[in-house]
């Protein structure tokens, strides 16, 4: 668990790193990636998430689990545990070790005059960059809970156990704050299918005050 938890706060630190580099790209016009369901909301087509049969099948008879200070929440399958609650990090994850899943949410509040819709555009163009590189092998504009962000997945690493996530970022303002959310869903690439219809039920239930 230790392993798989510094591998998701690197893998956050990166991301966030490169976001910051990108932010002097101008706003432009991205049609995303388009779905059966979308909303076309400041220039951008994003999907609406629906979660499949299977995926809500993957939650039956799991729990609400809420993050009363962040004003969020989310649907959990049975016998997933929290492993953290902190003030900016939320983190429950699935029985077992090695072949775990993890749900781990991060907030990072910004200056009140962030540019929030330049930083999400920048973080589009990054997940098109890493998926022509073959890091990513899904990104598109996602709507959930009426908040548009990024979602992409991460393509199966080289090592079988080496961390896979899916991942969704988008801005709100909550508390008087611009904050970045920022929602992960990862496990080993060898455990991914097992998990995978799980991880995207719990990140399409996303429930969360703007």
């Amino acid at each position: 668990m230790k392993h798989i938890s510094v591998l998701l706060v690197l893998g956050l630190a990166l991301s966030l790193c490169n976001l910051s580099n990108k932010l002097s790209l101008k706003k432009s016009t991205s049609s995303g990636t388009e779905g059966a369901s979308s909303s076309e909301s400041g220039g951008t087509l994003a999907e609406k998430a629906e979660p499949t049969a299977a995926q809500i099948s993957a939650l039956a008879g799991g729990q609400q689990i809420k993050w009363d200070p962040q004003g969020m929440s989310w649907t959990v399958p049975p016998k997933w545990t929290e492993a953290a609650n902190e003030s900016k990090m939320f983190v429950w994850r699935s029985p077992g070790s090695g072949d775990a899943a993890t749900l781990n949410v991060n907030i990072s509040p910004m200056d009140e005059n962030f540019p929030a819709d330049i930083s999400i555009k920048a973080a589009y163009d990054q997940a098109k960059g890493r998926a022509k590189n073959g890091e990513v092998d899904e990104f598109k504009w996602l709507e959930i809970n009426g908040v548009k962000g990024v979602e992409f997945r991460e393509s199966n690493p080289d090592k079988p156990d080496g961390i896979r996530r899916l991942q969704w970022m988008a801005y709100r303002k909550f508390a008087g704050q611009v904050q970045l959310v920022n929602v992960m869903l990862a496990t080993s690439g060898k455990e991914f299918p097992t998990h995978q219809d799980a991880m995207y039920g719990i990140l399409y239930s996303t429930k969360l005050v703007h």
